[in-house]
């Protein structure tokens, strides 16, 4: 604030009226809430307790001097209130009106011409700051960023080509059970049922004899067969893994 004040003395401020608002404002302030400009009035005749103007950037605050300068009454509009700001220069000095979208309308009056000029632009640019949607301010990296977010490119999903295997039928425990059973009751082996080395089971590559011994083992579990009739064909199996 002490900067903003330093440039604001150059335009012909009274020192006094500067600090007294100055002290009264710093309990009005809000948070990141800033002086824009101070604009005291000069009337032609000499007035000991003037009244000023203080722009900030969130609002427009009036200062009105009472009780012989004792207190002050501050009356103060949300940019986003304000409708408009005009400057009318006369020779006496210049007149500083703002307007309300409510349809008030407050000026004040008597204030020398350089005060009512900034003034006036720094009323404009709070307005236009107002108008530009924030949106539009965003950069061409965070443009980006938001691009990435919201458009997500489609799945692609890799076709990955699978090794050709051989497939063979599994019996079910029906067609096992009428190849086993009689086996087992008979006593004998049927060597179309049940090959030996050089015509059936010596053929089998070790996954489709492991794939017979599975396969009697689940009739185990099922009681299709005994537990001897189960060892003999592992047996057998086994010689040929």
């Amino acid at each position: 604030m002490l900067d903003n004040l330093k440039k604001i003395l150059n335009e012909d401020q009274d020192p006094k009226a500067i600090e007294k608002i100055t002290a009264k404002l710093d309990n009005l302030l809000m948070s990141n809430e800033e002086v824009g400009y101070i604009a005291v009035q000069k009337k032609p005749a000499v007035t000991i307790f003037p009244d000023s103007i203080v722009v900030t950037n969130k609002r427009i605050i009036l200062c009105k001097p009472k009780n012989l300068g004792l207190s002050m009454e501050f009356v103060d509009y949300d940019w986003d209130d304000i409708e408009a700001s005009f400057v009318k220069e006369g020779i006496l000095g210049s007149d500083f009106t703002f307007s309300t979208k409510s349809d008030l309308t407050h000026t004040v009056e008597y204030l020398p011409k350089n005060q009512a000029r900034k003034l006036y632009t720094y009323a404009k640019e709070q307005l236009e700051l107002l108008k530009t949607p924030k949106s539009a301010t965003i950069v061409p990296e965070q443009s980006q960023a938001l691009d990435a977010e919201i458009i997500q490119e489609p799945e692609v999903i890799e076709e990955i080509p699978t090794e050709e295997t051989s497939h063979f039928t599994v019996p079910s425990f029906n067609e096992l059970a009428q190849q086993v059973i009689p086996v087992a009751q008979s006593g004998y082996r049927d060597e179309k049922q049940f090959p030996d080395d050089k015509s059936g089971l010596g053929d089998l590559s070790q996954d489709e004899l492991f794939e017979k011994l599975q396969n009697y083992k689940k009739l185990l579990d099922n009681g299709l067969i005994l537990q001897g009739e189960y060892d003999a064909l592992k047996k057998e199996i086994l010689s040929f893994m």
